[in-house]
């Protein structure tokens, strides 16, 4: 019942992982797959949507969206548990039959929607605040294991595939320069991204983005996806289906473009990168994953440990 409305929501927030999940997922899976990008699309639209304000929302504001998060909490564990479904409107809806025609939920989609939720959680949680490297490094973690636990579900789900260090650095990477990408944005939504640590060591405020302490802080960040993306591009070469391994250096190459913007620019980040979506941006991104399937590169143990690819929104 929910096939059309979570495709259509997934069309518009993102084409590239439309026609990803259109044209890479497992035929049978490929609903499904809508419904679980769908779903944590229209929870997150909800959780960072502005107010006639902006981000800094009257308190009886931030009960609603706390309100509304517990609510899909409750539905969840409720799914997952098996009960019976409480009436649900059509975007809830998507949720509920995604989990119903998993039967018994296999670990890896019950670890998707579970690590998914705490990333909506903490949006919550940290808005209009500044937080710990530990805040940053658990929010990191959390989005890396949805989205790479997500990736082995709905591709080859059947496939062996390694289970060991190198698992999620291709997502924590992209991570990491997701959130630099997004800078001004998450600035104007009430975000910071930069660890209050770094901030007052260098005694610098979240606003001070084109300062040298910042570029600095951001060439670190630089340095540490690069590594992780990588260590990545190795873990997907080890993988054995030809879909999966396509689809992780897809994603891969998303971010290694803009890595390499980054750079060219000398660290500062720019308020909009809207030649992403350009044909010259997609032809590189072509060019890189065809690289990466004709040479693949077997690293090994990972140049850096998880722990290393911290903060960050997604």
């Amino acid at each position: 019942m929910t096939a059309a409305l979570a495709a259509a929501i997934t069309k518009a927030a993102s084409k590239q992982t439309y026609y990803t999940i259109r044209c890479l997922f497992d035929r049978p899976r490929v609903d499904d797959a809508y419904r679980a990008y769908a779903y944590f699309r229209w929870v997150d639209d909800a959780v960072d949507a502005l107010t006639s304000s902006g981000w800094a929302c009257a308190d009886a504001e931030r009960r609603a969206r706390s309100a509304f998060l517990e609510r899909q909490k409750s539905l969840l564990a409720a799914c997952l548990r098996g009960d019976e479904a409480p009436a649900v409107d059509r975007h809830e809806a998507m949720l509920v039959e995604l989990v119903r025609h998993a039967g018994a939920p296999d670990p890896r989609l019950v670890a998707y929607l579970q690590n998914m939720m705490s990333v909506m959680d903490f949006d919550v949680r940290r808005r209009g605040r500044l937080i710990s490297q530990q805040e940053l490094d658990d929010y990191t973690r959390w989005l890396a294991i949805a989205v790479t636990e997500a990736m082995h579900f709905f591709i080859g789900h059947e496939a062996a595939a390694p289970h060991d260090e190198a698992r999620y650095l291709a997502v924590s990477g992209a991570h990491v320069i997701h959130m630099l990408r997004d800078t001004y944005s998450d600035l104007r939504a009430g975000y910071f991204n930069v660890p209050r640590e770094v901030l007052e060591a260098w005694s610098i405020g979240p606003n001070d983005v084109r300062c040298d302490a910042y570029r600095r802080w951001v060439r670190e960040r630089v340095n540490v996806a690069r590594a992780c993306l990588d260590g990545g591009k190795g873990y997907f070469a080890g993988v054995d289906n030809r879909r999966l391994r396509l689809a992780g250096l897809a994603y891969i190459s998303r971010f290694e473009w803009l890595l390499h913007t980054l750079e060219a620019d000398q660290f500062t980040v720019r308020h909009e990168y809207a030649q992403r979506r350009s044909i010259t941006t997609a032809a590189w991104m072509a060019r890189s994953v065809l690289s990466s399937l004709a040479f693949p590169r077997h690293l090994g143990a990972s140049p850096v440990s998880h722990a290393a690819s911290r903060g960050g929104r997604r």
